[in-house]
């Protein structure tokens, strides 16, 4: 698969670099996380709420809206599935890592989607990135086998556990509703992809595999 620098102008479509916050703070706390052979998402952690960058990315970035910091961390050379927010996603990258993305406009009536039109991009360590709500994206993926550590802010209370039921997930479902799989999260799994089950299996095509 090509994998296209993150400062190439492709990425515009999918985001933009952020220059005006010093993301430094985070990429240091990181690094004393140790990375796990499997993904490991979790919404907010503490260490990274910590660091003195937080109020200038809640104040500067998400114009004083509250906001979670948390991380995605692992090894990981798959897609899976893909995401998106109602929200822009700022991504944190303490280590080089790659990021599989797609746009929501893409998804057909029936909330499938072909994986073909996926793009891959490579992030370097230190860089921060807003991935725009309009964007499908899930898991990094290991830029090398050492694997990933991401730095994930959201909106607070994003991704964390639904407080209603919703539509219930059905096979070419029109229903939008039946893609929320968390608070301010709405999925499309592929059918091949381990660990998403019960999830909409709506993503046609290859699930991506960069290290192919």
């Amino acid at each position: 698969m090509n994998i296209i620098n993150a400062e190439d102008k492709r990425f515009r479509n999918y985001g933009r670099l952020i220059n005006e916050v010093d993301f430094a703070p985070v990429v240091e706390a990181m690094q004393a996380t140790a990375i796990p052979e499997n993904v490991v998402y979790e919404p907010s952690v503490a260490a990274l709420e910590a660091t003195s960058a937080f109020d200038k990315i809640r104040d500067i970035c998400y114009g004083e809206t509250d906001i979670q910091i948390g991380h995605c961390i692992g090894k990981n050379t798959l897609l899976n599935a893909l995401e998106y927010h109602r929200s822009s996603e700022i991504n944190i990258f303490a280590t080089d890592a790659i990021l599989l993305l797609g746009k929501r406009e893409d998804i057909e009536e029936d909330n499938t989607y072909d994986t073909s039109k996926v793009e891959a991009f490579y992030f370097k360590k230190g860089m921060a990135a807003e991935i725009y709500a309009n964007t499908l994206h899930y898991a990094p993926c290991s830029a090398n086998p050492e694997g990933f550590l991401v730095g994930v802010v959201l909106p607070k209370g994003t991704n964390t556990e639904l407080k209603i039921e919703h539509a219930p997930v059905a096979a070419g479902s029109y229903n939008e509703d039946s893609l929320i799989t968390a608070v301010n999260k709405w999925l499309i799994a592929h059918p091949d992809a381990a660990g998403e089950a019960g999830h909409f299996m709506g993503l046609k095509g290859e699930n991506i595999d960069i290290s192919k």
